[in-house]
């Protein structure tokens, strides 16, 4: 079974981290990302650009409409995704603890959610 993880942070919470505090965050990432793929069960991982370079794309009247920045209900923002392949939901699980987004940032707002996937199509 696949799973995608999505990785969440709070851009608020996150741009009122001191430099320094933000810097020392991110440099404790590396370790923990190769962690998770040592696994050899992720097939992707990502992190995504900066808010202001996204765009939504919606159905409108018949047309495509594209709107600037993200659309989201919530104050939490998809911050990078990874797609792994576990025997279990408890692998799975075991796997994504790894990720640094469920191990650290929680000043920052960070989390991961977790979603099995009933389709998967790779080029």
């Amino acid at each position: 079974m696949k799973y995608l993880g999505l990785a969440y942070f709070t851009p608020e919470k996150f741009a009122s981290m001191a430099p320094d505090e933000v810097k020392k965050l991110v440099s404790q990432c590396p370790p923990l990302d190769e962690k998770m793929r040592a696994t050899g069960k992720v097939l992707v991982s990502a992190s995504l650009g900066d808010l202001e370079n996204w765009r939504t794309l919606r159905p409108r009247g018949g047309k495509t409409h594209v709107s600037d920045g993200p659309y989201t209900e919530s104050k939490e923002v998809v911050g990078g995704l990874f797609i792994i392949e576990a025997d279990s939901l408890d692998e799975a699980l075991t796997i994504a603890s790894l990720h640094p987004a469920a191990k650290l940032g929680e000043e920052g707002g960070w989390a991961v959610e977790l979603i099995p996937m009933d389709f998967y199509l790779a080029r």
